[in-house]
C-alpha cells in the first residue's frame, strides 16, 4: 500500500485531538456560603463560561464525599434590569425553585463582589423579582414573593413561597423521623411526579415555633429552609396559631424571622431575615 502523509498526518492530529479532548481539565473558582446551615456553592457566572447544562457536573460539586459539599449551586449571572439573576440549582444537579437561605446568601456574595454597591439591591430569580437589603448586624433581609393561596386542610396546609410547601403540625418535632415521612409525602399521589417540600413544625410560643424540613432535590431533612420558613410563618398564622404578623423561627441550624401584612386573603410585604455566613472559596479542578 503506497504512502498517504496526507492522510497520516490527519490520523495523527485526529488522536492528538482526542487524547486532548479526554484530558482536559476545568478549573472552577467558588465560594461557599450557608445561611443557619443550608450551604451553597455559590459561582461567579457574569462572563458565562459554566457549562449549566451538566447535571452530573453540578451534582459531583455538591457531593460531601467527592465535591465541594452543598445542598445546592447556586450562579450569580448578568441582567440587563436588576442587579444580577441569580439561578439555583438542586444538589441533584437540576435546576429548582426559589430558595429563601439561598436567596440571602446571594446578595452576600453580591456584596463582597461588588455587583451591588450599597446595601440595598433588587435582582431577579425563577419566581420573580426580589429586593434585598444588609443590614448592620450583618443580617440580610429578602423580601419573598406573595402569597395569594393557602390551602388549608383537616391535617396539613399547602402553599408555594417561591417553593411549594406541606406544612403540618407535630407533637414530638425532636424524635420526628423527618427523612422518611417526609419523602413518603413527597413522593405520594398527592403531590404527583414535582413533589413538594414538606414542613414539620411545634408551636413554641405565641409568635414562635420549631420547624424542620424535608427538601425535594436534596431528599433528606436539611438544617435550614428559607422557603420553608416562609411557608411555615404564613401557614401558622393561616391557622391562627398565631395573631403576630412577625413570626421567630427555630430550625435545625439557628434562627430566622419572618414578617408580612395580611391583605383580604393575601399575604404580601413578606420577608425573610437571617445570616448569610461565608465559609470558604478556593478553586477545583474538573
Amino acid at each position: 500500500m503506497p504512502f498517504n502523509a496526507r492522510l497520516t498526518i490527519f490520523k495523527l492530529i485526529l488522536i492528538f485531538a482526542i487524547f486532548v479532548s479526554a484530558n482536559t481539565t476545568m478549573k472552577i473558582t467558588f465560594t461557599k456560603y450557608q445561611g443557619t446551615g443550608n450551604d451553597f456553592v455559590m459561582i461567579d457566572n457574569r462572563q458565562n463560561n459554566f457549562p449549566k447544562d451538566n447535571i452530573q457536573l453540578i451534582e459531583k460539586l455538591c457531593d460531601r464525599r467527592f465535591g465541594i459539599g452543598a445542598d445546592g449551586l447556586i450562579l450569580l449571572e448578568n441582567d440587563t434590569k436588576t442587579d444580577f439573576r441569580m439561578v439555583y440549582y438542586n444538589s441533584d444537579g437540576n435546576e429548582s425553585s426559589m430558595c429563601g437561605n439561598g436567596g440571602r446568601c446571594i446578595v452576600a456574595f453580591a456584596k463582597s463582589l461588588k455587583a451591588i454597591e450599597d446595601n440595598e439591591t433588587d435582582f431577579i430569580a425563577t419566581d420573580g423579582l426580589h429586593h434585598a437589603a444588609v443590614l448592620d448586624n450583618g443580617m440580610i433581609s429578602l423580601q419573598m414573593k406573595d402569597v395569594e393561596e393557602v390551602k388549608i386542610e383537616s391535617d396539613y396546609v399547602f402553599l408555594n413561597t417561591g417553593s411549594p410547601h406541606h406544612v403540618m403540625l407535630v407533637d414530638d418535632l425532636k424524635n420526628y423521623d423527618v427523612k422518611n415521612i417526609g419523602a413518603q409525602i413527597r413522593y405520594s399521589d398527592l403531590y404527583g411526579k414535582a413533589g413538594s417540600n414538606v414542613n414539620f413544625v411545634k408551636q413554641l410560643g405565641d409568635n414562635h415555633f420549631a420547624l424542620r424540613t424535608y427538601e425535594r432535590g436534596v431528599e433528606d431533612e436539611t438544617l435550614s429552609c428559607g422557603t420553608g420558613a416562609t411557608a411555615a410563618a404564613i401557614a401558622m398564622h393561616a391557622l391562627g396559631k398565631t395573631k403576630s404578623h412577625h413570626i421567630q423561627l427555630d430550625v435545625e441550624g439557628g434562627k430566622l424571622e419572618v414578617s408580612f401584612v395580611k391583605e383580604g386573603n393575601n399575604y404580601t410585604n413578606v420577608f425573610l431575615k437571617g445570616p448569610a455566613t461565608f465559609v470558604f472559596e478556593g478553586d477545583i479542578t474538573w
